[in-house]
């Protein structure tokens, strides 16, 4: 019995989990952007060039966002002042004014122009347009555009005068919301996350938020090394636990690859960031949870301290986190049923590419970040998850999810109705059932093809006398006979034939000679 499977790397590296996703609809009917993140491996021009697309798209998006956000702080705003001085005029600063850069509402328009476009690739309007169409902005347009974002979102710009835009910026978002998934993560400051294709426990990922930026890092990397880097959307809009972020790290048990089993464990945990969250700084001390980073760092002074010092809960301490404000039916509708789809899903399209090896098991951790709407993002799979007793969380599930993986592995070979703990059965592959072979139903129709005999030269040199001219001459062959060889119809006419023949050589001897 042996505690792991052979060729993986098409789930548990970054990059493999990126390309293998896309094949999601082939295998499910399920679209991998609703619990994936859309990702981008940047180790082809072809997928650089798709990469640079999406954050396009995702700048003109963001537009539309800034322009909805913006007039509804502006409404808020005026409703406070007027609540406290009765003029709902908003008040500016004169000094901040001047400070404050002005950009034409023409940004607008074009980002619009681009979602429209975009659209329309989705409803696959673009098929018979030519390649005029509003999205192809030159490279002049599109650096112009992206700047522009840059000191909107980033810098110190304004819009003014947005509250025409607000009815066509609501609408298209309304329109692209309902397409894609992804748009309530993307929030608008189209953060990246960058990471090394086949490395783990957060080793040299980083946040960025600026395109020629990945792009030069990836360029410069590629030169001196062969490692190869995976682009993925960032969740701007995590669900965040007294202002921290955190993810899951979900276990699930693989004991057999054809037909595949998978068993799904009831117990995780959660892993806190050391600081608390915020958008302004991309440290990654911020940003990733993983234990092998945060373990390293200081608790910040300004996180609650009613997080814990070793920033880990399991899930049961989660959930009593969710009965307290009244959101206790969400982790049993929502959160863990959408991880387990997600985890089938995976394993499903994986299941090609995996050595299939009997008695063998392998247990995986999964990692999960939960949007603010409470929907779980899967993020990656990891092989050989640590079982590092490092805090008091860890101590005890690690060593119970060990203890039950023997259960299900071992003791279930004995007795199907053993414990197995806190792991349940969450996918068990149908069985195939092979039509009955019959090889009397099986012939081949045709003949037999044969190399064509060489042909004998006609004999034009015979000298014989004249007397033997007149008579007939009777020669015969064996080989052109047709009868079966060894019959008595052939050995009587080989005896003819060599009566004949000697009976002609005598003739012939006899002959007198012409003087």
């Amino acid at each position: 019995m042996l505690n792991h499977y052979g060729k993986t790397a098409s789930f548990t590296t970054k990059i493999g989990l990126c390309v293998n996703m896309r094949s999601l609809p082939w295998y499910v009917q399920a679209n991998p952007n609703s619990f994936f993140p859309r990702c981008y491996g940047l180790c082809t021009e072809s997928e650089k060039q798709e990469f640079l697309d999406d954050f396009r798209r995702t700048v003109a998006s963001s537009i539309l966002k800034w322009v909805v956000s913006h007039q509804k702080y502006n409404k808020n705003e005026a409703k406070n002042e007027e609540a406290r001085n009765g003029d709902p005029s908003p008040k500016k600063d004169p000094e901040n004014a001047d400070k404050l850069k002005g950009l034409s509402g023409q940004l607008i328009d074009t980002a619009c122009k681009v979602c429209q476009a975009y659209l329309g690739q989705l409803e696959h309007e673009d098929i018979d347009m030519t390649e005029t169409g509003a999205e192809n902005l030159s490279e002049e347009e599109w650096d112009k555009l992206i700047q522009q974002y840059y000191s909107l979102v980033h810098g110190n710009a304004v819009i003014s005068d947005t509250r025409s835009y607000l009815p066509q910026c609501q609408a298209l978002l309304n329109k692209i919301t309902s397409i894609n998934p992804q748009t309530e993560i993307d929030g608008i400051r189209n953060i990246w996350i960058i990471k090394p294709a086949a490395k783990s426990r957060g080793r040299d990922i980083v946040c960025m938020n600026r395109v020629e930026s990945i792009l030069k890092l990836v360029a410069a990397d590629s030169q001196t090394t062969k490692d190869k880097w995976v682009v993925q959307k960032y969740i701007e809009t995590p669900m965040l636990i007294y202002d921290t972020k955190f993810d899951i790290r979900q276990w699930f048990l693989v004991t057999d690859w054809n037909p595949l089993t998978i068993w799904f464990y009831k117990e995780s945990y959660l892993r806190f960031s050391t600081q608390r969250f915020s958008l302004d700084k991309l440290d990654s001390a911020i940003h990733l949870c993983n234990n092998s980073i945060q373990r390293r760092l200081k608790n910040d002074k300004d996180r609650s301290p009613l997080l814990p010092g070793h920033n880990m809960w399991t899930s049961s301490r989660f959930q009593e986190y969710l009965q307290k404000r009244g959101r206790e039916a969400v982790w049993s509708t929502i959160i863990y049923p959408s991880m387990k789809r997600a985890i089938t899903n995976a394993m499903r399209v994986a299941q090609d590419h995996v050595e299939a090896r009997k008695n063998s098991f392998e247990l995986y951790g999964a990692d999960f970040i939960l949007g603010r709407d409470f929907k779980p993002w899967l993020i990656e799979i990891n092989s050989s998850p640590t079982m590092h007793p490092s805090t008091p969380v860890t101590a005890q599930l690690c060593a119970q999810v060990q203890e039950d993986t023997i259960k299900v592995v071992v003791d279930r070979r004995m007795d199907r109705n053993c414990d197995i703990g806190n792991f349940e059965l969450l996918w068990r592959q149908p069985a195939v059932e092979l039509p009955p072979f019959s090889g009397s139903e099986l012939y081949v129709e045709g003949i037999s093809v044969k190399k064509a005999k060489k042909q004998m030269p006609p004999i034009t040199n015979l000298n014989f006398s004249e007397s033997s001219s007149d008579m007939p001459l009777k020669v015969g062959s064996p080989r052109t006979m047709q009868e079966p060889a060894g019959g008595p119809s052939h050995t009587i006419m080989r005896q003819d034939w060599k009566r004949e023949d000697s009976k002609l050589g005598s003739r012939a001897v006899s002959t007198p000679a012409l003087t």
